[in-house]
């Protein structure tokens, strides 16, 4: 017996949580927004998540000259995994296709080419001066 080969197209859901937990200093608040909140793409094509803050991230994060912003990955039932440091550095074991960029306030992290293992939430997480994180 034969059978002839299905093609089954799978859609991947991406899904990026907004925690933007507000702290007080003396010059306010700060928030940070996550955009999409939700996303769904095919295998193979790119996907693109924004994380913008009220106001500029430190952009010297442990006298590095670089920014403390952060992106991490959960999948449902896990603990968050770090994938990216100082806005754009690869924490080891990242895959290649995941990348960080921006400044100031807004960053963004990109996966060039999704796979089925990327389905989870991401979040950003950002340090201010004055002693300030958010995430």
């Amino acid at each position: 017996m034969t059978t002839e080969p299905t093609t089954t197209m799978t859609f991947i859901t991406i899904f990026i949580w907004t925690l933007a937990f507000c702290f007080k200093e003396s010059r306010g608040q700060i928030t940070v927004t996550q955009t999409p909140t939700v996303k769904t793409v095919l295998p193979g094509q790119p996907v693109s998540m924004n994380c913008k803050a009220s106001s500029d991230v430190y952009p010297d994060c442990w006298s590095s000259g670089k920014p403390c912003l952060a992106w991490y990955q959960q999948k449902p039932g896990g603990a968050p995994k770090l994938l990216v440091y100082y806005g754009s550095t690869l924490f080891s074991g990242t895959p290649s296709r995941f990348s960080g960029t921006g400044s100031g306030s807004d960053f963004t992290l990109t996966i060039s080419g999704v796979q089925a293992e990327d389905a989870g939430y991401y979040y950003c997480q950002s340090y201010h001066s004055g002693n300030v994180f958010t995430q």
